[in-house]
C-alpha cells in the first residue's frame, strides 16, 4: 500500500498554494521524449499521485484527455477547486489500483510522488494499463536546491539549506528513493526501452514567501510540526527573517530565483 502523507485538509491547502508546477526544462525533457517515441498526440494521459494538480495542468495543455489520480481526498478536492482546462478530470484512488482498462493509457506520469508508492505494485499497474508503444515519465525534484538574488546568492542558499537540513531530519525513510536519484524506481520499471536523466535544472519563479511556504508544504516539516509545533514555527519565521535581512528588503513578496534539480525516469513499452 502507498504511504499516505498528505491527507489533512490544512496540509492539502498549503500544498496547493505553494507547490510549484514542473519547470520548463523538465517539461521539455518529457515532451521531447514523447515526440521521439511517437507517443504524441496521446488520447489518454494519467497523472498518478497528482496532489493538487500542478503537473496535471501542464499535461492538460498538451494532451486530449488528462486524468489526475491521488489517494488523498483532500488533495483531489483542492485540485477540483482550482480552475483548470475542460479536458482535465480527477479521481481518488491508490497508485497501485488504477481504475483503467488493460492497455488503455497512452502516457502515464508521476511528478514528485512515486517514492510514496508501493513500487512493485505500481510498476505492475503501469505494465497493465499502458498501451504497447505507450510511455511513462516519472520525475521528482531533488533536495539539490539553491537561491539566487543579487550578490547575496551564496549567503541566501546557506540560510535556506540550514533550514532545509533541520527539516530533513524528520524525513520519512522513503526519501531514500529521492536521495538516490530514483535509481531503484528506474530499475523497477519493467519496460525494455528506458532511461534516467539526473541533471535537469530548472529555475522556478518564487518569492521569499513562496520559498518558506514550499518548506512548510514538505512532508518532513509536517512531521516536525506534529512533534514540536513551537520549534517548527519558529524555524520558518527565523529563516524568513534572516533571508529578508540578507537581501536587504522588507517584503515577503520580493522575487528570488529558486533553482532545483530534477530527476526523470522515462520509458516506452
Amino acid at each position: 500500500m502507498a504511504t499516505q502523507m498528505f491527507e489533512g485538509k490544512g496540509h492539502a491547502a498549503v500544498y496547493q498554494k505553494y507547490r510549484f508546477a514542473p519547470g520548463k526544462e523538465l517539461q521539455q525533457t518529457i515532451l521531447s521524449y514523447l515526440q521521439e517515441k511517437k507517443a504524441v498526440p496521446a488520447e489518454l494521459v494519467v497523472d498518478v499521485g497528482c496532489g493538487s494538480g500542478q503537473g496535471t495542468h501542464f499535461l492538460g495543455e498538451h494532451f486530449k484527455k488528462v486524468v489526475g489520480t491521488d489517494i488523498s481526498k483532500a488533495q483531489i478536492q483542492e485540485a477540483r477547486d482550482t480552475p483548470c482546462m475542460p479536458n482535465i478530470s480527477y479521481l481518488v484512488c491508490p497508485a497501485e489500483e488504477l481504475p483503467f482498462q488493460d492497455a488503455s493509457v497512452d502516457v502515464l506520469t508521476s511528478f514528485t510522488a512515486a517514492h510514496w508508492f508501493d513500487i512493485g505494485k505500481f510498476m505492475r499497474e503501469a505494465q497493465r494499463v499502458v498501451k504497447p508503444g505507450g510511455c511513462v515519465a516519472i520525475s521528482t525534484y531533488t533536495v539539490d536546491m539553491s537561491l539566487r538574488y543579487g550578490d547575496c546568492s551564496e549567503k541566501l542558499t546557506k540560510i535556506f539549506r540550514e533550514c532545509w537540513d533541520t527539516i530533513l531530519k524528520y524525513s520519512h525513510n522513503r526519501l531514500k528513493y529521492v536521495l538516490e536519484d530514483y535509481k531503484e524506481i528506474f530499475e523497477a520499471l519493467p519496460f525494455p526501452d528506458k532511461k534516467r536523466i539526473t541533471d535537469i535544472y530548472d529555475q522556478i519563479p518564487m518569492t521569499v514567501e513562496g520559498v518558506v511556504g514550499y518548506m512548510e508544504s514538505a512532508s518532513p516539516y509536517q512531521t516536525f510540526m506534529k512533534n514540536d509545533p513551537k520549534a517548527a514555527t519558529s524555524l520558518l519565521q527565523e529563516t524568513e527573517k534572516r533571508m529578508l535581512e540578507t537581501m536587504g528588503v522588507s517584503s515577503r513578496e520580493t522575487p528570488v530565483e529558486f533553482w532545483v534539480r530534477h530527476v526523470c525516469v522515462l520509458g516506452c513499452k
